[in-house]
């Protein structure tokens, strides 16, 4: 079959073969070009040594030369291009002893980890597919090449590389390749916390995020996320529902955007339902979920090494998620300032999927009350709503030339303005500001945060 190539990485094929070399686009690129999907990225497997390589072209990147990778640049676009290789023995799971260079393809093609990744294309041969791996796109079948076990043991992230490809594609694992996956599970504990992060969110964000369950299945979710197992089969004996946690969180995370911060909330959200749970009079009760969910939040993103951005949006977001609040201004207000502006929209979102995976007889009616919600949100926004402290007519500043002192006191006082303008936007002017500035200073109450919090 002919494919298409882009210009130009069809320039480095070309040439490294017009110096003798043997040259094949390889890997993901080949197999998402048959399925009709466009490449992230096009890798170039040789016969030509990483020397040869850095000669033939002007413009190189010693990227990964000890195993063979040389990054060449053409017209400013980079491609990874690599020397055939056959790796030694590994002894971590993850990394080869050493790394030999082999004037064969088909021993390239060996190391690699599934079928549908071990196919290799130029226009002048064609596919070149040793191991059948068309075949198994055509089935729609992940499976190993070779010996499933030697494949898991030279690499463990290939375990958790499976379910990923499984959930992006839609495609099923071939049991042999499922069975060694289950027999080393235990062996992810080797892997990095960056490398698990980046498979786990590629699963989540994929078509098929609930094929998380697999991984639990098959023990790999014990070993790289062990909060998840906490809520698989944990009843929900309540009238909002009537799936057990995780099959509620798996309803959820389909139908939300496929976007790595509002997947990793619905994945999390009620991860601390089985920490809090009590029964009384056999109805199930869970509270302060919310709270527990978002310090086993915390704890995760801590320990999967994600960047600070992410873990703050998706603590928050879990941490917020079961807000009750009213289609009425004064309490969307409050629930803005307590949420963020910056993260509502999204807070919607996670609350529609939530809504979305209950029971099916309450899911309409709340999901048109939230629906208001939404619709007086947008008229707050709209019309510039006075909501959180830098919004104020007044600032500290002006606060402390009242005769409000500066520390504790000050901060709270601005924090209980707040909360009178919610209630009512007319005293949003600097006279009116003042002059109860320092009726607040003066309340008993004023740090009693039971005072002025809804629940």
């Amino acid at each position: 079959m002919e494919m298409y190539i882009p210009e130009n990485a069809a320039i480095i094929i070309e040439r490294l073969m017009a110096h003798g070399f043997e040259a094949y686009a390889v890997g993901g690129c080949v197999r998402d070009s048959i399925l009709g999907r466009e490449p992230e990225d096009w890798d170039i497997t040789t016969s030509a040594r990483p020397e040869q390589v850095k000669q033939i072209f002007s413009r190189t990147v010693d990227t990964g030369i000890e195993h063979g990778t040389v990054t060449v640049l053409v017209n400013k676009e980079p491609f990874e291009v690599t020397t055939y290789r056959v790796d030694g023995a590994y002894e971590d799971h993850r990394h080869p002893k050493e790394v030999a260079f082999t004037a064969s393809l088909e021993e390239d093609l060996k190391r690699r980890d599934f079928t549908i990744n071990a196919m290799a294309y130029n226009p002048k041969t064609g596919i070149v597919d040793i191991f059948h791996g068309m075949e198994d796109l055509e089935h729609q079948v992940i499976r190993c090449v070779g010996e499933p076990g030697e494949r898991f043991d030279e690499d463990a992230l290939r375990i958790l590389r499976a379910i990923r490809f499984s959930a992006q594609l839609g495609f099923s694992i071939d049991p042999k390749t499922e069975e060694a996956m289950a027999g080393r599970a235990g062996d992810l504990k080797n892997i990095s916390a960056e490398r698990i992060r980046v498979e786990l969110v590629k699963l989540l964000v994929s078509a098929h995020p609930e094929r998380i369950h697999k991984a639990w299945e098959l023990g790999i979710t014990k070993v790289i996320l062990p909060e998840y197992d906490g809520i698989v089969g944990v009843e929900q004996r309540t009238p909002n529902h009537i799936y057990d946690v995780e099959t509620h969180t798996l309803i959820a995370l389909e139908n939300i955007p496929p976007e790595p911060v509002l997947r990793l909330t619905m994945l999390i959200h009620d991860f601390g339902k089985p920490v809090v749970k009590k029964t009384d009079g056999g109805r199930d009760i869970f509270y302060r979920h919310p709270e527990a969910s978002a310090e086993m939040a915390k704890r995760i993103m801590k320990r999967l090494k994600f960047d600070n951005y992410t873990s703050e949006r998706v603590c928050r977001l879990v941490k917020w998620h079961g807000l009750k609040y009213f289609p009425e201004e004064a309490s969307v207000r409050r629930a803005l300032n307590r949420v963020g502006r910056d993260i509502f929209d999204e807070f919607i979102r996670v609350q529609w999927a939530d809504i979305s995976a209950k029971n099916p007889k309450v899911v309409p009616d709340k999901l048109e009350l939230l629906k208001k919600k939404e619709a007086v949100y947008r008229e707050i926004i709209r019309r510039g709503d006075c909501f959180e402290v830098k919004t104020l007519a007044v600032n500290g500043r002006d606060l402390i030339g009242a005769g409000i002192p500066q520390g504790p006191v000050l901060g709270a006082v601005l924090e209980r303005l707040v909360e009178r303008v919610i209630d009512d936007q007319a005293l949003n002017t600097r006279e009116k500001l003042l002059e109860l500035a320092v009726e607040v200073r003066d309340d008993p109450t004023i740090f009693d945060e039971k005072a002025y919090f809804f629940s």
